[in-house]
């Protein structure tokens, strides 16, 4: 009876819902706007989805400001904490920075505006729902959201052969991922039955349930299945391998966007998952000590993988995108370091420390790969004809802005001191050697110097060779310029005056609610 007067009475809090309301709205105003402007006014669409986008990261602080802070609403459906309000924010700031990026982009290939911000728009809505899932629905949800618009825009130069190809293999890859995630959803659903009651998708009802389950191999083959699905989103090895073509074929703005945003939202949703679904447990030998255990040793080990493949190889890559893909997947292993030592804090307030420090690294690299990105956008002007390295030969004092720009966001993403990148890798790190994780750190650790190789190779490249033929420096538009000014004082903001960000996201401890 208690359920069916729950399900008869739904907390319909459409206020929790704000900012995926204002996002997704905007992307079918901006189809519309475009379908009746005239040609010459399709830069509207821009301006629409810039302000949609600011219009739902206020949305977001006022929810931040609103009490009680740490609620559900939807029976445990949508939760709000600040685990999903900063990745929220994170999701806006990408998703401001791309449609200044792609302005250019668009004009110059003569592309339609008005889809690919739509396409932009429920992108980002899709990534809001991850975040604020409470409820393995929501997450698969949102992720299909999120990959349909995504799977359009990496193929959204139809004439481009590379692009096409991109888009049917992120399609095909993406897709056969989401059938893991999803299978795996059903069998946790179908383990977590118990003998009065059925099974349950709810986050948090699944931690409860953990040790009653009458199936612990069903629970274990799903926890396995749902790492598989969310190892593909966020490209960590062995589910990287669709990464570098994927990103070498789409276009450059839509590539930092993928490296970035989705990116981000997978790891939101993983780590809501199995934070909260799956936590530490009081027994150890229990089904949920099990459960814990073996997700928690795996990351590790997946971690251990990443970061090594993604810098190795990267070392060898003569495409500046290809690099820029395989430094994405050591990024995330650098961000896994983080998210084991979360899995494996008995304490509450380690817990969120370790997942502040995550969400952190996340930001500081969304920054800095923004403004790399955009830079390259530039260089490799209309049909990505320039993305080898040679291609960067004296740049660097034939265009010192775009030089000077690309070298700061380089040393970031390595991880100089006084950059955002320095205090998100001493972030990750800190909070993996509290939890003892020596050796994952000093790992990490050696990997940030092989990864000075590719980085420095291609700063040397840009001040310390000379060119072999002419090159005209492009000319910088007015929203790439802002989109770099913003990038570039991020990067020195969070580097050295990253106190008041990171107690924003440590205010309060994360939290997965449900109503049962």
């Amino acid at each position: 009876m208690f359920l069916a007067f729950q399900a008869a009475n739904p907390d319909l809090s459409f206020s929790l819902i704000a900012p995926e309301a204002i996002v997704s709205v905007a992307g079918v105003i901006v189809m519309m706007v475009d379908a009746f402007s005239r040609r010459g006014q399709r830069w509207v669409t821009g301006v629409l989805s810039i302000i949609a986008l600011i219009a739902a990261g206020i949305a977001s602080l006022w929810l931040w400001a609103a009490a009680p802070l740490q609620r559900a609403a939807f029976n445990g459906m949508i939760v709000l904490d600040e685990l999903r309000l900063s990745f929220t924010l994170i999701f806006v700031i990408v998703s401001i920075l791309t449609v200044l990026i792609a302005s250019v982009w668009i004009e110059g290939e003569k592309l339609p505006a008005g889809e690919f911000h739509s396409l932009l728009l429920f992108a980002t809505c899709g990534m809001m729902l991850m975040a604020s899932a409470g409820d393995l629905v929501i997450v698969f949800l949102g992720l299909e959201i999120l990959s349909i618009a995504t799977y359009v825009l990496a193929g959204f130069r139809h004439t481009d052969v590379r692009s096409n190809e991109s888009s049917l293999k992120y399609f095909i890859l993406g897709s056969f991922a989401s059938a893991f995630l999803l299978y795996g959803i059903a069998l946790i659903y179908g383990a977590t039955a118990t003998e009065t009651l059925p099974g349950t998708t709810n986050i948090a009802a699944i931690a409860g349930r953990l040790d009653q389950s009458l199936y612990p191999p069903l629970l274990f083959a799903g926890v396995a299945m749902l790492i598989v699905g969310f190892g593909f989103k966020i490209a960590t090895a062995p589910f990287h391998v669709w990464t570098p073509d994927v990103y070498e074929g789409a276009p450059t703005p839509v590539t930092a966007f993928m490296a970035a945003g989705p990116k981000a939202a997978g790891f939101a949703s993983f780590m809501r998952v199995f934070l909260f679904g799956f936590p530490i447990a009081t027994v150890a030998a229990s089904t949920s000590g099990y459960a814990h255990q073996s997700w928690v040793g795996a990351l590790a080990i997946m971690a251990v993988l990443t970061m090594t493949i993604g810098n190795v190889v990267a070392i060898v890559q003569n495409n500046v995108k290809r690099m820029l893909a395989y430094s994405s997947i050591a990024h995330a292993g650098y961000a896994l370091v983080g998210f084991v030592a979360a899995g494996a804090a008995s304490d509450p307030l380690e817990r969120n420390s370790a997942l502040t420090a995550v969400t952190f690294y996340l930001l500081t690299y969304a920054v800095m790969n923004m403004g790399a990105f955009g830079i390259v956008t530039l260089i490799a002007r209309s049909g990505d004809r320039r993305n080898e390295v040679d291609d960067y030969n004296g740049i660097g004092f034939i265009s010192p802005v775009l030089g000077f720009s690309l070298s700061i966001f380089l040393l970031s993403l390595l991880g100089i001191p006084l950059t955002a990148g320095f205090m998100g890798k001493i972030m990750v790190f800190s909070a993996a050697l509290r939890e003892g994780y020596v050796w994952l750190v000093v790992i990490a650790v050696l990997n940030t110097v092989v990864s000075a190789y590719y980085y420095l190779r291609l700063i040397i490249v840009m001040f310390f060779r000379e060119r072999t033929e002419a090159w005209e420096p492009p000319r910088i538009p007015a929203s790439v310029a802002l989109a770099l000014v913003l990038t570039i004082v991020g990067v020195f903001y969070l580097g050295l005056f990253p106190g008041r960000v990171i107690n924003a996201f440590n205010s309060r401890p994360a939290i997965s609610l449900s109503v049962r």
